[in-house]
């Protein structure tokens, strides 16, 4: 599968694509050590989790962070199928990726998530590259999107086994999770959490408190099966009714932001909730932010 392939890119495209892959593998750096994060592991403790620290997202982040060109240079060698045709070439590399992070974590699920969503990215880049086509943050999840339609249909609706937590969550709530996501070309994050952290950003609040509000407000929009898989939907409108009112008063960049945020990470580990998905859609958005914005 990682034999030479036979296009040839030129020097400007391994620069972007390097670059690229060097920000999908910092993106998830920039999440694990965001803090203070409700739920999740950070740099102050373990969230609502017992079994991983800070040190099982750095080896994951480390693991997934090799593979991460491999899912560019498919997307370039596979440029002139069809992009419906393409999710079903990258599948091998995905599970290959996913073993290398269950190796590096001794088999705790860190980053499935990103494996899916910066796999999937990744690709796109690689597919517009070589296609010349623009690499902004609207065109590639549109790719996205492109490369995943059907997806939910097929491995929800249709063959719905019930195997994984997704398809049972999907089943029961139906909430259609990564994959949902996925299909809309990440609209959560190109139509809020994105325009919002840009916003910030451009207000001069810092890249923390961007980030801190852009995570708050995902946990308030996101259906997040990680959450609803842990307290089932009442823990999942508990928690998205909290992160919408710590917005409403001013988010993390008030003066008492970050010790709301403090007592929302007490609050969502006694009721045992970690919005992982929320988290994988940050790592998203910082990525998509690091793209230039063409036509804006």
């Amino acid at each position: 599968m990682h034999s030479q392939p036979d296009w040839q890119p030129t020097v400007t495209d391994l620069s972007h694509s390097q670059r690229f892959a060097r920000n999908a593998y910092r993106a998830l750096l920039v999440e694990v050590n965001l803090t203070p994060k409700p739920g999740l592991v950070d740099r102050h403790n373990n969230g609502a989790h017992r079994d991983m620290d800070i040190g099982h997202f750095y080896r994951s982040s480390r693991a997934i962070g090799r593979w991460l060109p491999y899912f560019i240079r498919q997307g370039m060698a596979d440029a002139a199928l069809p992009a419906e045709q393409q999710l079903a070439r990258l599948r091998p590399l995905g599970m290959a990726c996913e073993q290398q992070m269950f190796r590096a974590t001794g088999g705790i699920n860190t980053h499935k998530g990103s494996v899916f969503s910066l796999g999937l990215l990744c690709c796109a880049f690689g597919r517009l590259q070589q296609q010349q086509r623009q690499t902004d943050a609207q065109s590639l999840c549109g790719e996205v999107a492109q490369m995943c339609r059907g997806l939910v249909s097929r491995e929800l609706q249709r063959n719905n086994a019930g195997q994984t937590a997704g398809q049972r969550l999907f089943a029961e709530f139906g909430l259609s999770g990564a994959r949902g996501e996925a299909e809309s070309g990440f609209q959560r994050v190109i139509g809020g959490s994105l325009p919002l952290y840009r916003q910030r950003m451009a207000s001069g609040c810092g890249e923390q408190v961007a980030l801190l509000d852009s995570l708050l407000w995902l946990m308030a929009h996101n259906d997040d099966t990680n959450v609803a898989s842990r307290g089932g939907i009442k823990g999942l409108r508990w928690l998205q009714h909290y992160a919408s009112q710590l917005l409403a008063q001013g988010g993390a960049g008030t003066a008492q932001g970050i010790a709301r945020l403090r007592q929302f990470d007490v609050a969502c580990i006694a009721r045992n909730l970690s919005p992982g998905g929320s988290a994988d859609l940050l790592i998203v958005t910082w990525l998509l932010a690091q793209l230039p914005q063409t036509g804006a």
